[in-house]
């Protein structure tokens, strides 16, 4: 099915229903959104954009993104979203291994990627160019098979070049019926906020919001606002959108700075990295059980497990000495509906639960592979299941505890040490705003931990307090070795600390 048949389907139902927002301004309803995406896919087509070839987008969050991709689709192209904060050379990068025909930007990246990328037709979305291909009547929907390519979904790249994971029809539809099961319950009247980029969690999400005709709010800002987002809480309701932590945290701390319960904030869905159980906690004290989590990888778009709503008001109102509810709220949930998750040995066999080993899934959300990289589909895809690389462990009832990425594992002594609960257990301590654990070569121990952190504003704290505080909650063993206190966390794009650049920069024995 191509996945413009929801747009197409929302214009026929509810044509004049609110659609597009730019902030808190209407810019079109559903019948608008659709002729606007059906000028641009007839402009495209024109241009000599045909079935399977690549399009690019590399900007900032816009209604015209979200028109752009619909527009794409529709005559059975395949999107290559590129995340707007990377480097052009990076989007040079991906523009070139995918082989993109034409890419989308703005007038800032377009003369510096025309450059780096002569093969590709760069087109700017602020220019001329973009105006002359929204032009003749839209073509009909191309007959977009289940199995055929229609997202390029290239990873972030944090140890080494992105990788484009190549995500199908049958993938996308995988997800958008695992959220109405497993994450929520998506209404007409919900606002749809693109608050990250649209480029990857954010934008896979349109395909849920479209099925209900709800409406489609991008920020004026164009990127994550804390303060603005509580005020389009209050004049358009009903806000649902993806987050990351780091966004959480910052959004909790506007919130109590302006006296703000998130009225108006229906759902957020959280996800792409650790929360925290200290951090969770807080959210959920100033917000109340607005959170769902979910942990997927653009290799298993968005769908892999998820922590529903009930999950999180019963931790809310359970005693937080509870045990049972601390584990399950420190998880990241069950297995969605449309996928089956493992946990597996070394030799790749499921291991009990309660055992550490890698995770793995399998289901119709799973990628069709990896573009032009037949070796990396082979290492990732193994005996049906999609080798995650991340470290976690099930319980009885199925939730899932992920430990780490396996390449984070600390082996000191010759006993695996997992960084998150050493950061766990750090986050804990009123004085400590963030916080990364990595190992470091050592010659007696293999490694040692080494924790790098951020200090709260203001805040003071000594190596002794930290140790004891550490020791008071893990084995002794496990407690860092060295403290490095840092202004910030190096991170990509994407907003994910980057431990190689830690790594790096902590490599040798030295004083901390």
């Amino acid at each position: 099915m191509n996945p413009a048949r929801w747009l197409e389907r929302a214009a026929l139902l509810w044509p004049q229903r609110p659609a597009l927002f730019r902030g808190a301004e209407q810019v079109a309803d559903y019948a608008g959104f659709e002729a606007r995406a059906g000028s641009l896919a007839a402009g495209l087509k024109a241009a000599g954009i045909a079935p399977g070839d690549r399009v690019a987008l590399f900007l900032a969050n816009r209604t015209d993104y979200l028109v752009a991709m619909q527009a794409i689709w529709r005559i059975g192209a395949v999107a290559v979203p590129i995340n707007a904060k990377l480097h052009e050379k990076e989007a040079a990068f991906i523009l070139d291994h995918s082989g993109t025909r034409l890419a989308f930007t703005d007038a800032a990246h377009a003369g510096g990627l025309a450059a780096l990328a002569p093969a590709t037709r760069i087109v700017d979305m602020d220019g001329p160019g973009f105006d002359a291909l929204l032009s003749g009547p839209p073509p009909p929907l191309h007959p977009t098979k289940q199995d055929d390519l229609v997202w390029l979904f290239y990873t972030s790249g944090t140890t080494g070049r992105p990788k484009g994971a190549m995500l199908t029809p049958a993938n996308l539809q995988a997800m958008a019926m695992s959220y109405f099961a497993d994450v929520d319950a998506a209404e007409a009247a919900d606002a749809k906020v693109y608050a990250a980029p649209i480029s990857h969690g954010a934008g896979l999400y349109q395909f849920i919001y479209l099925i209900v005709g709800a409406r489609h709010v991008v920020p004026a800002s164009g990127a994550f606002d804390s303060d603005e987002i509580l005020d389009l809480a209050e004049t358009l309701d009903r806000l649902c959108f993806f987050a990351a932590p780091t966004m959480i945290r910052r959004l909790i701390g506007a919130a109590r700075a302006r006296g703000s319960r998130g009225d108006g904030i229906r759902t957020i869905v959280y996800g792409g990295g650790p929360m925290y159980l200290a951090d969770i906690r807080d959210a959920m004290d100033q917000f109340g059980t607005r959170f769902v989590q979910i942990y997927g990888q653009g290799e298993t778009p968005m769908t892999i497990t998820a922590l529903h709503r009930q999950a999180h008001a019963e931790a809310l109102v359970a005693d937080q000495g509870d045990p049972i509810q601390a584990h399950r709220l420190a998880s990241v949930g069950v297995a969605q509906a449309a996928c089956e998750v493992a946990v597996l040995g070394e030799d790749d066999q499921p291991l009990p639960h309660g055992e550490i080993g890698e995770v793995a899934v399998r289901g119709p959300s799973v990628m069709k592979g990896y573009w032009n990289d037949p070796a990396a589909t082979e290492a990732a895809i193994r005996g049906g299941w999609l080798h995650t690389g991340d470290m976690g462990a099930l319980d009885d009832a199925g939730f899932l505890t992920l430990h780490d990425r396996s390449k984070d594992v600390i082996i000191s002594g010759g006993t695996n040490i997992y960084p998150r609960e050493v950061e766990e257990a750090l986050l804990d301590h009123p004085a400590v705003a963030e916080v990364s654990v990595i190992g470091r070569p050592d010659p007696e121990w293999g490694e040692i931990v080494v924790a790098c952190l951020v200090r709260e504003p203001g805040a003071t704290v000594d190596e002794v307090t930290l140790d004891a505080h550490c020791t008071a909650r893990i084995a002794r063993f496990k407690r860092p070795k060295a403290y490095v206190w840092l202004p910030d966390l190096p991170k990509n794009a994407y907003g994910k600390v980057l431990k190689t650049e830690l790594r790096r920069l902590h490599a040798s024995d030295r004083p901390a």
